[in-house]
């Protein structure tokens, strides 16, 4: 897994219905703190009870995404979230 996006602000890619009702926005900005395994301690399939985890795979059946470990943990307007690599866009 590649850490490269640690610390970085980040704009969501794509056309996320999840992230357009939570946030007016499919495409918000978050901040990286480092992948969630580092986060979490665990992968998010195995972290049962985790909100982020839990959402975020609701996120996979519906909206597509990768079931793999190349997922990181930020914080969108002070939420906790976890997004895919793929699904992100770095803000230089």
């Amino acid at each position: 897994m590649n850490n490269e996006l640690k610390g970085k602000i980040c704009r969501v890619k794509g056309n996320s219905q999840y992230f357009r009702r939570k946030y007016g926005t499919s495409t918000p900005v978050i901040k990286i703190e480092d992948l969630q395994t580092n986060v979490i301690g665990m992968s998010w399939m195995d972290a049962d009870g985790n909100p982020a985890c839990i959402l975020y795979g609701l996120r996979v059946g519906t909206e597509n995404l990768p079931i793999d470990n190349d997922v990181y943990y930020g914080k969108i307007n002070g939420f906790g979230e976890l997004v895919h690599a793929s699904e992100l866009e770095e803000i230089k």
